[in-house]
């Protein structure tokens, strides 16, 4: 209820830019630039295994991440369009414009906990934001909400790398009936933020329990016949990522580092 809350105030009272606190405006014209700003491939290190290819709209800073709080955990509501509109862009990026088949964007699960907490589901709503906009743009897009946590898991906050990833391993998995929805489309895996990638990472090995996704190598074939099939390597758009993963890709000499890790 709070979130509605502010959004029903926010029509009679005077109310400020959620990313820098200009009076009279939700979001003014240059915490929205911030949001259109330069985004790309982002890598975290160390890299958990497993980790989808994930692309982010913009880098995780200042005005950037009070706005992804803002929505997240103080209920302002009506950004959900703006940071729709980020991920969307995160999703092109993600998939490199293929539109053969229908785009199913797969929300990282909040925990019910934090649902009631919150008084929404930030991801998920902003997924929602981002598939109406694909759809504007002329592509076939939909929400496809088929994780769920399937055991509760700690706090993030504090923990390092692998000890997220030990938080989060085995703790997420599909829905009854899910990999048959799941074979409808170009599956990508969506969330609001990352930063060690082992959320992600997680979402992802839930999501290979029960789909394998292929495009099809010759026309008539059998998708089981794995010869004559590509198979799509998994893919995850964010809106942010930490402005360090973004600086490690343009290095291609890197040596990548697989471990444990998360978002």
């Amino acid at each position: 209820m709070r979130g509605w809350w502010r959004e029903i105030s926010g029509l009679v009272l005077p109310g400020a830019c959620e990313g820098c606190g200009v009076p009279r405006t939700g979001l003014c014209a240059g915490c929205a630039g911030a949001l259109a700003g330069g985004g790309g491939r982002v890598r975290p290190v160390p890299e958990p295994a497993g980790l989808p290819v994930v692309h982010a709209a913009v880098p995780y800073e200042g005005a950037v991440r009070e706005l992804l709080i803002a929505h997240k955990e103080r209920g302002a509501l009506g950004l959900a369009g703006a940071l729709g509109r980020a991920l969307a862009r995160a999703v092109e990026a993600a998939v490199g414009g293929a539109r053969e088949r229908p785009l199913l964007l797969v929300p990282v699960p909040s925990s019910r906990r934090s649902v009631r907490a919150r008084g929404h589901d930030p991801t998920r709503r902003v997924a929602l934001a981002a598939a109406g906009r694909l759809r504007r743009a002329g592509a076939s897009a939909r929400v496809v909400p088929v994780l769920r946590q399937r055991r509760a898991v700690a706090d993030q906050a504090g923990l390092g790398a692998r000890g997220r990833w030990a938080n989060v391993a085995g703790a997420l998995e599909v829905v009854p009936g899910g990999g048959r929805l799941l074979a409808a489309g170009r599956v990508v895996l969506v969330d609001d933020l990352m930063t060690t990638g082992a959320t992600l990472a997680e979402a992802a090995r839930a999501l290979g329990a029960v789909h394998r996704p292929f495009t099809s190598g010759a026309a008539g074939r059998s998708p089981r016949d794995s010869t004559q099939h590509e198979f799509e390597q998994r893919v995850a758009a964010v809106i942010a990522s930490s402005p360090a993963s973004f600086e490690i890709n343009r290095n291609s000499s890197e040596t990548w580092i697989v471990a444990g890790g998360e978002r």
